[in-house]
C-alpha cells in the first residue's frame, strides 16, 4: 500500500516541480526520512497528513512512525492515528521563530490519544491558531478537519506550557477563507492555557467561560459523578443477533429459564425511570428485551432447549465471531449485572441518567451505573446545566452531531458535591416525556444550582450558554455527516 501511494505521490512531486514553485523534492516513506535526517531544520512545514489508523497502517513504515513519538518523548498506543507523528516530527525539525501549518481532524481537540501532542505543541509554541468551520470543508469527508496554525517555535523549560491560544470560528467556507488569508488576525479573547491537559474544546468558548469552568471544576462545593456513582459499560454480547431476543423468541425456543429483562438502545428509554409497566409494553410490543444468559454454575445442567438454541448459534458460526472466541465457553456473556441507572453513551441534547426501576441490564449501547447513594438523588441531581455544560466538554463529536461520553468521561461530569433537593424525579420523568427538558433544567438550576450550591443567577445563566453553545455546534454538522451506531465506530476514527 505505502509503495503504491509512493508512486501516486511521485506524480504529483514531478507536476508541482515541474510547474516550478519546488526545487527539491524527495519522495519516499516520510518516517524513514525523518530518521535520516532529523537534525535538519526548516523555517516552516505545511501539510496535509494522513488520517490513519494505527490497526490500518502497515508495517514496517507504522513502527518507524511510533518510534519517532517515542525520540519525541511521547508514549504512543493502538489508538493513535498516523497523523499525529507526522505533526509532531514536523514540529522538531523547526528553527527558532519556524511556523506549522496543518490539516488535521479536530480530534486534536478532544481525544485522548491526541493529549500528548497538545501538551507537546504548547511547549513548542508561544502562539497556537485553530481555524475552525461547521460545515464540512471536504466534500464527502467523514470528519471534521481544522486547519492548525502555529508561530514561534521556541525553546521553554521543563512543564512551561504558556501558548497562547486562539480558536477562530465561522460557519461557513466563504467567511473562513478570508480570516485565514488575513496574517493580521488579532484576537482580544485569546485564551492562554494554563492547564496541558484539558481539551481544546473548551477554546470554542469565551475566556470568562474558560475561567468559570475551571473555577468550578476546584470549587469545594462541586465534584463529579465519580463521588456518587460508578459508570460501567453495559454488556458486551459480541453477537446481538444472538444472545437479544424478543419474547416471541424466548417462547419459540424455550429460552424461559435463561432470559433476563435487557434494554438494548436507548431509544427505549424514554424518560427519567425505567418502570415496570414500561419494559412490559415494550416486551408486549414486539421489542427484544431480553438476554440469553447462561449463569456459569449452571452451565452443567444446560436444559435441551438451550442446548438446541446453542446448537444453532455454532451452526451460523456466531461463536467465531471475535468477542465469542475468546469465551469458554462462548455462550456464557461475562459481567452482567443491573444497575441502578442506566447513563446514555451517545447523546442528542443532554446527557440522560435513567434510573432502572425494573432491574434490567443493558447493552453496551447504554453504560450502567452503580449508585453509591440514593439513585433518585443521583439521577435528579444530573438535570441541570452544570452536568451538561461539563458534558460538552468531556466528551466526544465525530461529526455526526452525537456526543459519545465513554465511562471514565461520564464520571468525571460536574456534580454538587453534596445532593440536593431537586425536582421530584417523578415530575421529571414526567416532564421529559413531555418535551420539556428545559422546563427541567432551569428549575433544577434555581433548586440545586442556586439554593443548594450557591451559584449566582448569572453563573447559572453562563452554563446555559455554555452547553447551548456547543450542544448547537455539534449539533449543527449532522447533516454532513453519518450518526455513530454502535459497530460502526471505526468509521469515526474512535479514541
Amino acid at each position: 500500500m505505502v509503495e503504491a501511494e509512493i508512486q501516486k505521490a511521485g506524480n504529483r512531486v514531478e507536476a508541482v516541480i515541474g510547474s516550478g514553485f519546488a526545487k527539491s523534492l524527495e519522495c519516499c516513506d516520510y518516517f524513514v526520512w525523518y530518521k535520516e535526517n532529523s537534525a535538519k531544520l526548516f523555517d516552516c512545514a505545511v501539510g496535509n497528513p494522513p488520517f490513519i489508523r494505527y490497526q490500518n497502517f502497515p508495517e514496517p513504515s507504522r513502527s518507524h512512525a511510533m518510534t519517532v513519538l517515542v525520540s519525541l518523548g511521547m508514549k504512543p498506543n493502538k489508538l493513535t492515528n498516523i497523523w499525529v507523528p507526522f505533526v509532531a516530527s514536523a514540529t522538531s525539525q523547526l528553527k527558532p521563530g519556524g511556523r506549522l501549518a496543518m490539516v488535521i481532524p479536530a480530534e486534536l481537540l478532544q481525544v485522548s490519544y491526541a493529549s500528548q501532542l497538545r501538551e507537546f505543541l504548547t511547549r513548542q509554541f508561544d502562539l497556537i491558531e485553530i481555524l475552525a468551520c461547521n460545515e464540512m470543508i471536504f466534500e464527502n469527508a467523514e470528519q471534521e478537519v481544522v486547519l492548525l496554525l502555529a508561530d514561534g517555535k521556541t525553546q521553554k523549560a521543563k512543564g512551561d506550557h504558556s501558548c497562547r491560544i486562539d480558536l477562530i470560528e465561522e460557519q461557513n467556507i466563504a467567511d473562513l477563507l478570508p480570516r485565514i488569508q488575513n496574517t493580521d488576525r488579532n484576537n482580544d479573547d485569546a485564551k492562554i492555557v494554563h492547564h496541558d491537559k484539558e481539551k481544546w474544546l473548551k477554546y470554542f468558548l469565551s475566556s470568562s467561560e474558560i475561567l468559570l469552568m475551571r473555577e468550578l471544576r476546584t470549587a469545594e462545593r462541586i465534584t463529579s459523578l465519580r463521588s456518587h456513582a460508578a459508570v460501567d459499560i453495559g454488556v458486551v454480547t459480541g453477537k446481538n443477533e444472538f444472545f437479544v431476543l424478543s419474547k416471541e423468541q424466548v417462547q419459540q425456543y424455550g429460552l424461559e429459564k435463561y432470559a433476563l429483562p435487557l434494554v438494548g438502545r436507548s431509544s427505549q428509554l424514554k424518560g427519567a425511570d425505567l418502570t415496570k409497566q414500561e419494559w412490559v409494553a415494550l416486551v408486549q410490543g414486539g421489542q427484544r428485551m431480553y438476554l440469553f444468559y447462561v449463569n456459569q454454575a449452571a452451565n452443567g445442567s444446560l436444559s435441551q432447549a438451550a442446548k438446541v438454541y446453542i446448537k444453532r448459534g455454532e451452526a451460523l458460526h456466531f461463536h467465531s465471531n471475535y468477542k465469542c472466541s475468546i469465551r469458554d465457553p462462548w455462550y456464557i456473556v461475562p459481567s452482567v449485572w443491573s444497575p441502578d441507572c442506566f447513563l446514555f453513551r451517545q447523546i442528542y441534547d443532554f446527557p440522560r441518567i435513567v434510573k432502572n426501576s425494573v432491574k434490567a441490564t443493558s447493552t453496551d449501547t447504554i453504560h450502567r451505573m452503580r449508585c453509591k447513594k440514593s439513585a433518585d438523588l443521583v439521577a435528579s441531581n444530573a438535570y441541570t446545566h452544570l452536568t451538561a455544560a461539563s458534558a460538552e466538554i468531556e466528551g466526544r463529536s465525530y461529526g455526526g452531531g452525537v456526543l459519545e461520553l465513554e465511562p471514565s468521561e461520564s464520571e468525571k461530569l460536574l456534580f454538587p458535591k453534596q445532593l440536593h433537593e431537586a425536582l421530584p424525579l417523578k415530575d421529571i420523568d414526567k416532564l421529559i416525556r413531555s418535551g420539556q427538558l428545559q422546563r427541567v433544567l432551569d428549575e433544577n438550576d434555581r433548586l440545586v444550582l442556586m439554593n443548594g450550591i450557591g451559584l449566582s443567577k448569572k453563573d447559572c445563566a453562563m452554563l446555559k450558554n455554555i452547553w447551548t453553545k456547543m450542544r448547537d455546534r455539534r449539533r449543527s454538522r449532522r447533516r454532513f455527516s453519518r450518526t455513530v451506531e454502535p459497530g460502526n465506530e471505526g468509521l469515526f476514527h474512535v479514541a
